[in-house]
């Protein structure tokens, strides 16, 4: 395996950014596990190494961009045991790495959603090149799940009532049929339409549909009468 560093350090290798993602290293091999952080670190990213998936899997969840280079054989729990158990994290990307190629193991992999299965040895450009896209999807699954976090704290924000007027609404109703429904007031109605808007930060109608939609909430469209 190629991991001769020099050379390999990337022109923004002090890009903010990039120091704030972190590659983990779970590998066995000690030699190999301290050229890839001496690699990973040259390159400007943070780096954490560990021996087994036990051992990453007892670290506490990653919230910045982040992504994992794994070797398949692993003592205790093997490598596409561990992308199992990540299956539910999708800011933690994989990236494979063997020495032993396996047509029916790669294709469980790729299956699965890993970036990359690179076998040994392998040059410092594809490693890079997998990790870059790695970090890239991490930073992607971060963003949407900050996002939508965000929305979820908007939306519990909401009182009983105003919960009910957004339903209706976006389900097509009129102020004045979302008060025949709710037994109240057009004019309570509009009152509640307003804080619902204001607390949910939605600049439109529209807007506060494609919110419900992706908070989950599919209300059944119905046609003002």
């Amino acid at each position: 395996m190629d991991l001769n560093v020099a050379g390999i350090v990337d022109a923004d290798v002090h890009d903010t950014e990039r120091a704030e993602c972190t590659v983990f290293i779970i590998e066995p091999d000690r030699s190999v596990q301290g050229s890839l952080e001496q690699l990973v670190t040259a390159s400007g990213w943070q780096s954490e190494a560990f021996a087994s998936a036990e051992e990453f899997l007892g670290r506490p969840s990653h919230a910045a961009p982040c992504c994992a280079v794994v070797d398949v054989t692993l003592p205790g729990l093997s490598g596409l045991e561990l992308q199992r158990r990540l299956a539910m994290r999708p800011s933690v990307p994989i990236v494979f790495v063997t020495g032993h190629e396996d047509a029916a193991m790669i294709v469980q992999a790729m299956k699965a959603g890993a970036v990359e299965f690179l076998i040994k040895p392998f040059t410092n450009e594809r490693l890079m090149s997998a990790l870059r896209e790695a970090i890239e999807r991490s930073r992607i699954a971060v963003r949407v799940d900050s996002e939508r976090r965000a929305l979820t704290d908007c939306y519990e924000s909401l009182t009983p009532r105003e919960r009910d007027v957004m339903t209706l609404v976006v389900a097509g109703l009129l102020n004045k049929q979302v008060g025949s429904e709710l037994g109240i007031s057009e004019i309570t109605v509009k009152t509640h339409r307003g804080r619902v808007m204001r607390k949910m930060k939605a600049d439109s109608l529209p807007d506060l549909v494609r919110m419900t939609v992706r908070l989950g909430l599919h209300p059944e469209l119905r046609r003002p009468a």
